[in-house]
């Protein structure tokens, strides 16, 4: 019964009915007053929770150390000395002062919010008319030494709207600089910053449960005018400090960055210029359709001048004489000479070029090989290298990433109706079957352990992660490993905690969905508002923002998250370092596991994944797998080759005819160049790229395989001359087209060697080693490939076979004039079908329509390349990259930088940086917080983290974060402040000071009484020098989610702009050094600089290309400038029409392709090059005869040379597993081969027939011709003069006859034209007498 009795009187002790504790509500009464011990409802408080004692009476004066501490904690409380009055006492206002410090050292930023705030609680604990606006609602009987002493529980609060409104608007935009965001969110509890207002803000703090209230408050807001609530109460309606008006006479208001209100007006940034245009006509397409009818009416009025000016009795030819000797006669002589030479002495000549080119690859040996993407695509002059290699100096390389995208399928979302929180979806990630698989996951590879051979020990996380508040010496569970988890400490037990909660009176059960709805929330929180009373803080003490630990949410509706993301922070170490060896091995046996998981199917989520090291591991392996890729094409090529060479007549003799040998031999000699020039440039320590190894054979053999096939076919079409030898044969073949092959590889070797001027270290690299693999193998055809055909012509007029030589045929073969099938179709059917007049009108105007298509389709190529590309179509990087762009909804961090010569230790070096009140509204972080007011324009997207601004507030005396006494920083017992208040209540440290307390900030660990301790955000923010001057400082801020390149090299652009605009600025501050800088750096720039100067690269290395083509051209064709600027116009048009297509069949410009473009000038002079000079040289009467003739005898060997040994290679590529191969190798090396294909037999013999070089120009054959036998009827003898065999004379079906040495049979046959019919008298040309008849032995 007593016990009954008992508990009904404390049951009413602690619900006393309303009003009955406070009866008096008038001026100068208090509703309680002095300390009455700890609040028996609150458990786990962060702070004692200590109420007041029940107390209605007069307010008590203040008077000694009570005074002054009134003074002190709240000031607007002194009426002066005697005059005093208030309604708390030392001890309240002790543990007053206890409460404001946490939130003081976060709204001291802004002065007037601080003053409102303080303004708020002190009106609440010490107004001296405290009962007007206070009504106790709840007590209890506290026990105070023996006394039984009504405590109070809960009270009511009224405050006017207007009051309560200007004290939270003016706090509702202050910062917190270390992390970006806003410092309402943690005193809004579950609401957080976007949802808070004036009600939310005052109800969480007047709630118990919040860990931080000692008592609950019930905040009451009526409006002004309305009537009073009675009994006596008055609404409080004091004064407050909007943000943008200052506290005190001669202070300033709260900086922009925490006041809307103080902003200048800013002026909203012009959108981009839009396509330019004419009329509704996009204005490049309305140019290029102008320009192609202004030419197509130019030709036709070409087309009839010529018509008109065309009449009979002019000359076809050139008078005798008209020219001087030609030059080309001599370079003609020359090779002539040098292949007689060489064809003798094949043996000698093989082996000299054999050794020359083992003793160049000997220097493969010291080759080096650069796989880093950072030195292939990144000059280490350019400025993005640059800047990389200052901030890594400063401030160590950017920690390495690996991250995991989890997401579920077959699941649906779900309602949940939390006590707290009311109604809320769920999506189906947020399973507690999932969570629990996902710590198991998390904790397997927290618990990594890997063995060293290096360190002969296991290399746990602890050994190299990113521990950002116990850098030296971290325990497992100072890593930094970001996930949702972290709401739980990844402790299964607190997960799985369930507790009763009572809210408004309805009584429910909380679990681990109302932590994580308040974490995401208030994610800053030591303890929830549940009747868990969790904290929100990783297990390694730094806090875990829902936008780093979720993705795929609308808004910041998180909770609807389509994906939670995980991340393992480690360090980043130079490669020198042996720690590197120990995170390559950690990410190893992270992968391993991660794979092992991807084929569990056990698993209730799927996930895609990546690590620092996959990107290179990725792009190596594919590299790998595509290497016989590579070896197939060029077996392809090969076999093409050695079948293409032959000339086969009778199945019978089909070994004998077979060029198989000599096709290896052509293949050995391109692959010796290649071997030579990478043996050379390793010599002289220029290294190699994965991507010589695979592209530099493939130029060389397309380029080596041209004059490959215009030398062999050339001597198949020839015929021996009278008295002529093999030897002498072999010399005068090549003499007649050695000039040609000189004019293409010397313009193709002069192209790459000017390429190499570019600042891109793989496209300099590759044109470096192309020009002298190009180089070295037109020496080789001219040495070691002539020498081969010397000994294959022998091997087959002595009737071996191919392969196996020295096996003789039965049936021998005989040396004859062999055309093939391609040159009688040429000359027969295909040259005068294309230069017939009217397939030559439509052929120009439609090459001239695809130029001006090709110039408009260039405008709009897109510029960039995803790193999604570089990866086999396989990669497990592939569903990370399309995760990361469809989940992630914030962007990559990005650091402006300073350089040193900027004196932040002064008043004006601090004001020109920080962003609080007294700082310029045109300073540093400032500025960057300009930028994200518009983020679609800038790429950014949370404002910069200040170590000057939370560095001035950790010195502000009203905050406890620093004190005097002992060094014992961020202890609540120390009263001595580094730093005195003044009174405009702006905080400028001496340069003294500034330098001592510097370094204590950056090591103070945050907590809960000092949140701003600089360690975990700052720990190695600033680098310091001897003197104490800062050398460098970086202040991060985020750019916006960036999907692509070209949104990476945009935000890239915005971002140098504004640090140049910072720049400026701070330049202009007194004692800062002319030199000083501010750059922008993300890890990502390095790659994409290259981008903004890509498109100026390219067309700087293409014109530099082109410029040989043309001089060369010109010299080696006797300074023949028309030709020269007909070969350059077609080279042009591939070029040009080449990016055309590009634009349409999706490659973008960029490194690669602008290797392929360099690439494509030099196989079109291939193209080209052969023909223009054939129709120079030709002296048929007509321009059009000419160019037939051309197409016939040369547009054959470059079909048969160039396109068709291409082609079959390049269809391979077609195969390989890496999309840079596919999309940069296969389909652009096509349409760069169909187009110098098209552009160099279809358009140039058009374009020759029309505006060839006269036929004066050709008379450089003319000495050539006299030497020449007479055209009319030749006699000739064939015979072996160191053989007892003699052949039948070509076209007689004679057996061979033998004869005894030094005999000879002589035989007479007319001489034929090439199409069978006897040469006539009349063909002899002008002024030359017919030779006699020549008869030989």
């Amino acid at each position: 019964m007593l016990v009954k009795i008992f508990a009904v009187v404390l049951y009413l002790s602690l619900h006393s009915f309303m009003g009955a504790c406070t009866s008096i509500h008038r001026a100068g009464y208090c509703a309680f007053y002095e300390d009455c011990g700890r609040n028996p409802e609150v458990t786990g408080s962060l702070l004692p929770a200590r109420v007041p004692c029940l107390n209605n009476g007069p307010a008590h004066k203040a008077a000694g150390k009570h005074l002054k501490l009134l003074r002190k904690v709240c000031p607007m409380m002194y009426a002066g000395e005697g005059r005093t009055y208030t309604c708390c006492s030392r001890k309240q206002l002790t543990m007053l002062e206890m409460s404001l410090s946490l939130s003081r050292s976060t709204l001291s930023r802004c002065p007037s919010c601080v003053e409102n705030f303080v303004n708020l609680y002190c009106q609440n604990t010490c107004s001296p008319n405290q009962s007007l606006h206070i009504n106790v609602t709840r007590s209890f009987a506290a026990n105070m030494s023996g006394t039984l002493t009504q405590a109070v529980l809960e009270y009511q609060c009224y405050y006017t709207r207007r009051f309560a409104d200007g004290a939270f608007d003016s706090c509702q935009n202050v910062r917190i600089p270390a992390i970006g965001g806003f410092a309402i969110a943690p005193m809004c509890g579950k609401y957080g910053a976007t949802l808070c207002n004036t009600e939310r803000w005052l109800r969480f703090q007047g709630d118990s449960s919040n860990g931080l209230a000692p008592l609950d408050i019930q905040f009451v807001l009526t409006h002004n005018g309305t009537a009073p609530p009675g009994g006596g109460i008055v609404p409080f309606d004091g004064a407050f400090w909007r943000c943008n008006q200052s506290t005190v006479t001669n202070g300033q208001a709260c900086s922009c960055l925490d006041c809307v209100e103080s902003c200048p007006a800013l002026a909203v940034p012009l959108p981009p210029p839009g396509p330019w245009q004419v009329g509704s006509m996009d204005g490049a397409l309305a140019v290029c359709l102008a320009a192609f009818g202004g030419a197509v009416l130019l030709f036709v009025g070409f087309l009839a001048t010529r018509r008109i000016r065309k009449g009979p009795g002019l000359p076809k030819g050139p008078s005798p004489g008209a020219i001087g000797p030609p030059r080309r006669l001599s370079l003609g002589q020359v090779f002539q000479m040098w292949g007689t030479m060489v064809a003798r002495h094949p043996v000698l000549v093989i082996c000299i070029a054999l050794l020359v080119v083992v003793v160049l690859s000997a220097g493969l040996v010291f080759i080096t090989l650069t796989t880093d993407p950072v030195e292939l695509w990144s000059a280490p002059g350019s400025r993005a290298r640059q800047e990389k290699d200052f901030h890594d100096a400063n401030f160590g390389p950017f920690f390495r990433t690996n991250q995991i995208i989890i997401t579920v399928a077959d699941r649906s979302n779900y309602t949940y109706n939390s006590v707290l929180f009311g109604l809320n979806t769920f999506s189906a990630i947020f399973s507690k079957e999932v969570i629990l698989e996902l710590l198991d996951f998390q904790t397997r590879l927290q618990n990594i352990s890997v063995w060293s051979e290096t360190a002969q020990r296991n290399i746990t996380l602890k050994d190299i992660c990113y521990a950002p508040l116990r850098p030296h010496d971290p325990r497992p569970t100072d890593c930094a490993v970001n996930s949702l988890l972290q709401y739980f400490q990844n402790n299964r037990t607190r997960f799985n905690a369930v507790a009763n909660q009572t809210m408004a009176g309805v009584t429910g059960t909380v679990d681990w969905r109302d932590h994580i709805l308040y974490c995401i929330n208030s994610p800053l929180s030591f303890k929830d508002i549940t009747e868990l009373g969790m904290s929100c803080m990783a297990d390694y003490g730094g806090p875990i923002f829902p936008f780093l630990a979720v993705g795929g949410y609308k808004d910041e509706d998180y909770t609807e998250a389509e994906a939670f993301i995980m991340t393992f922070s480690l360090n980043n170490y130079g490669a020198q370092d042996p720690k590197y060896e120990y995170a390559l091995l950690w990410e190893q046996e992270y992968l391993r596991i991660l794979q092992e998981y991807k084929q569990n199917k056990s698993i209730h989520f799927s996930f895609a994944y990546m690590s620092e090291r996959s990107l290179e591991d990725e792009i190596n392996r594919t590299t790998a797998e595509d290497i016989p890729i590579f070896a197939i094409s060029y077996l392809v090529i090969f076999v093409y080759i050695a079948l293409a060479l032959g000339e086969y007549t009778s199945w019978k003799s089909v070994m004998i005819d077979s060029k198989i040998t000599l096709g290896l031999g052509g293949i050995l000699v391109v692959l010796g160049a290649v071997l030579s020039s990478m043996g050379f440039y390793a010599y002289i320590g220029i290294p190699s790229s994965l991507i010589i190894l695979e592209v530099v054979p493939f130029l060389v053999l397309a380029v080596g395989a041209d004059n490959i096939f215009i030398l062999v076919l050339q001597y198949q079409r020839d015929e021996r001359r009278v008295g002529e030898r093999r030897e002498e044969q072999i010399g005068r073949v090549l003499g007649d087209v050695a000039p040609s092959m000189l004019l293409c590889s010397v313009s193709e070797s002069i192209c790459f060697f000017l390429g190499a001027l570019t600042k891109m270290p793989a496209v300099r690299s590759f044109a470096l080693y192309a020009a002298l693999a190009v180089f070295f193998d037109f020496l080789l055809q001219m040495s070691a490939f002539v020498a081969l055909m010397s000994l294959d012509a022998r091997r087959e007029e002595s009737g071996r076979l191919d392969i196996c030589c020295c096996v003789h045929s039965k049936r021998k073969k005989l040396r004859k004039k062999h055309e093939g099938l391609l040159l009688p179709f040429m000359r027969e059917y295909y040259a005068p079908f294309l230069l017939h007049p009217v397939t030559s009108i439509i052929v120009f105007v439609l090459f001239l329509f695809m130029l001006c298509a090709g110039i408009f389709l260039t405008l709009h190529v897109r510029v960039g390349l995803d790193q999604e590309l570089a990866l086999p179509t396989d990669s497990y990087m592939l569903e990370y990259f399309a995760a990361l762009n469809k989940y992630f909804e914030v962007g990559v961090p990005v650091y402006f930088v300073t350089t040193a010569g900027y004196n932040f230790s002064t008043v004006n070096g601090m004001n020109g940086v920080c962003s609080s009140v007294g700082c310029d509204n045109n300073s540093m972080t400032q500025k960057i917080q300009y930028a994200t007011e518009f983020p679609r324009v800038s790429y950014m997207a949370i404002p910069a983290s200040s170590w000057v601004d939370d560095f001035i507030d950790w010195l502000n005396p009203l905050s406890d974060c620093c004190n005097t006494v002992g060094n014992n920083f961020g202890q609540l017992q120390s009263r001595k402040r580094c730093m005195e208040s003044n009174l405009n209540g702006i905080i400028r440290p001496s340069i003294e000071l500034f330098n001592r307390y510097l370094p204590d900030f950056l090591n103070d660990v945050p907590t809960l009484q000092c949140s701003k301790g600089g360690l975990g955000a700052y720990g190695n923010a600033v680098k310091r020098g001897n003197n104490s001057e800062i050398l460098a400082s970086r202040f991060m801020a985020y750019h916006t989610p960036l999907k692509n390149s070209q949104e990476y090299t945009a935000a890239l652009k915005m971002a140098r702009e504004l640090a140049a605009n910072i720049t400026a600025t701070l330049r202009q501050v007194p004692g800062t050094d002319p030199n000083f800088e501010v750059f922008p750096y993300t890890i990502t720039y390095v790659y994409y600089e290259q981008y903004l100067t890509v498109v100026k690269e390219g067309i700087f290395n293409i014109g530099l290309c082109l410029i040989p083509t043309f001089v060369v051209c010109c010299i080696l064709l006797g300074m023949d400038i028309r030709s020269g600027i007909l070969n350059l116009v077609t080279i042009v048009m591939i070029i040009v029409d080449t990016v055309g297509v590009m634009t349409l069949w999706g490659i973008d410009f960029n490194a690669v392709s602008l290797i392929n473009l360099v690439t494509a000038v030099g196989m079109s002079v291939e193209f080209v090059s052969h023909l223009t000079r054939s129709f120079a040289i030709s002296t048929k009467s007509d321009k059009v005869e000419r160019a037939k003739e051309a197409t016939a005898t040369m547009g054959s060997a470059v079909f048969a040379g160039v396109a068709m040994t291409n082609l079959p290679g390049i269809i391979v590529l077609y195969f390989a597993q890496s999309q840079l191969i596919q999309i940069f190798f296969f389909r652009l090396n096509l349409v760069i081969t169909l187009l110098g294909l098209v552009h160099g037999i279809v358009f140039l013999p058009v374009l020759l027939s029309y505006f060839g070089p006269g036929i004066k120009s050709t008379a450089l054959l003319r000495q050539h011709e006299l030497n020449e036998p007479p055209p009319e009827k030749v006699y000739s003898v064939n015979s072996f003069q160191n053989f007892g065999f003699e052949g039948p004379v070509f076209g007689k079906d004679e057996q061979p006859t033998l004869h005894n040495n030094g005999t000879a049979k002589m035989e007479e046959r007319p001489v034929t034209r090439d199409n069978g019919e006897p040469m006539a008298e009349a063909s002899t040309s002008p002024g030359r007498q017919p030779d006699p008849p020549v008869t030989s032995l």
